[in-house]
């Protein structure tokens, strides 16, 4: 069985971070990553994917992550439950991080408009506030093709 999950995109708002009661530190974040709606045409959408880390990576991304700051990260998706205030049975589903990393520089961090948005569900709030974080695919596709046959494959 496998349960891996590799995410990148941008954080809705500043990391929280908390501790529980034998000093751990832990970190709760969402992230926006853009999603390709397919029939379409270019219209985007994003997702916001609810993550939880641990340790030294809650504190760390605590200290240096912002909103709006564009991370990659690595984890698991867990699901769990438990008795709302209300009685009600509250399911709740995360990506645990194994790892997080910022994946821009501090100047082009800080130099991105701060008059961010993520209000919506759909990417193009996020592209009228200046975020493109689809560049990287576009820019891939860009390129030239390369022509390449089963016969040049190694396997």
């Amino acid at each position: 069985m496998i349960n891996r999950v590799v995410l990148v995109g941008r954080l809705t708002k500043d990391v929280e971070i908390k501790k529980t009661s034998s000093g751990l530190s832990v970190a709760s974040f969402t992230v926006a990553c853009n999603r390709r709606v397919s029939g379409q045409g270019q219209e985007k959408q994003a997702d916001f994917i609810n993550c939880v880390a641990w340790r030294q990576t809650a504190d760390f991304l605590g200290q240096y992550a912002r909103k709006g700051a564009l991370v990659g990260v690595e984890g698991r998706i867990q699901t769990r439950n438990y008795d709302g205030t209300d009685g009600k049975k509250v399911y709740v589903t995360e990506v645990v991080c194994d790892s997080c990393q910022l994946l821009e520089s501090k100047s082009t961090s800080e130099n991105r408009p701060a008059s961010t948005s993520f209000d919506g569900p759909s990417y193009s709030g996020m592209e009228a506030s200046g975020f493109e974080a689809d560049n990287a695919f576009d820019d891939f596709n860009a390129g030239p093709s390369l022509d390449i046959s089963s016969d040049d494959l190694p396997f």
